[in-house]
């Protein structure tokens, strides 16, 4: 699997450049709507990483593994197979790909946004995010940042094997990134967010984080400064990084139960490629798990909503599960 990080890192490298490269030449075409699919809007600056993928698996995916991706921006009735042409069911194996995650923010040139790949084995439809053998995340930093993250990890391989490494992106010097998730066993004087990036749901959601909050942080008799801190980055891989770096301590995503209670549509919700590389967050000692208990299980596809929770720490998530649960139960059912 050493092979396949360097190639998923090797790819996030190439897109990144690319993106860098069209923001030098024209970054104002890139919030104009391109496209509407079933899993997305599709913006400008998402089809320019588009043409850099396939260009990039074209030139250098080993003959030897033959692959199906799976990426924003490719409907999921529409195989893309590498080398071009191969059948999805003879691909060794299936590649989930969000070529930019945070579009929204990185467009505007407000707050950076992650290409997010994983590798699995290929298993025909029921591939699933339980599959995934290998991931990685790479920084698309806004234009005053010249630095840029990477992380990768392999499954099994636990905190030693997780690499990081952040690079200027004026220079191309390189140095080392250790992950360092919060070791907090409490809230106090920390971030903690539930996902609410839209007003679609936002009241109930609202609501709920509320509740979980006052129950897991008491509020301090008379009241006085908060001690929990919200920060609403609309990036699930913005999201997941801030947990690995020990930015924040939980991370609580049920858009996709708060949707279906108000009877709304799931598409402004996470998805299995907005989550696919959580496995780094998990090797390197958090804990990311669906919200009501257990591993995440979605299908590697483009459409299926997914809620999630992220945890610092074990002993975190021991403390806050039980709160979760219940209000879960309580606000949806």
């Amino acid at each position: 699997m050493q092979r396949a990080r360097r190639l998923l890192c090797s790819l996030q490298n190439h897109i990144r450049q690319a993106i860098l490269d069209a923001r030098a030449r024209h970054a104002a075409r890139f919030a104009r709507v391109a496209a509407v699919t079933s899993a997305d809007t599709i913006y400008h600056i998402d089809t320019i990483s588009e043409v850099a993928i396939i260009a990039w698996f074209e030139r250098h995916w080993p003959r030897a593994w033959p692959v199906q991706v799976v990426m924003e921006g490719i409907e999921d009735d529409t195989p893309l197979t590498f080398p071009r042409g191969t059948p999805v069911k003879r691909t060794r194996y299936k590649c989930i790909l969000d070529p930019i995650d945070g579009t929204r923010g990185l467009m505007y040139d407000k707050r950076p946004g992650w290409i997010l790949a994983a590798l699995a084995p290929q298993r025909g439809p029921r591939t699933g995010l339980a599959d995934i053998t290998v991931a990685a995340m790479t920084e698309l930093p806004v234009s005053k940042q010249w630095r840029s993250e990477q992380f990768s990890a392999i499954r099994g391989a636990g905190p030693r094997g997780v690499r990081g490494t952040w690079t200027n992106v004026l220079t191309g010097a390189t140095g080392r990134v250790r992950p360092a998730p919060s070791q907090a066993a409490g809230l106090e004087h920390g971030f903690a967010s539930v996902s609410k990036f839209f007003p679609d749901g936002k009241v109930l959601l609202a609501q709920f984080e509320e509740k979980l909050w006052a129950a897991l942080q008491p509020p301090a008799p008379g009241g006085g400064s908060p001690l929990i801190f919200d920060d609403q980055y609309i990036s699930t891989g913005g999201q997941l990084h801030e947990l690995l770096s020990g930015h924040d301590r939980i991370t609580v995503d049920v858009r996709p139960a708060a949707f279906a209670k108000l009877g709304l549509p799931s598409s402004l919700t996470c998805h299995p490629y907005d989550i696919c590389a959580a496995l780094i967050l998990t090797e390197a000692g958090c804990i990311v798990e669906n919200p009501a208990g257990g591993a995440l299980r979605a299908p590697l596809d483009t459409t299926t909503p997914v809620s999630w929770i992220g945890y610092a720490n074990p002993a975190l998530a021991r403390r806050a599960r039980p709160v979760v649960r219940r209000l879960l139960r309580e606000f949806f059912g």
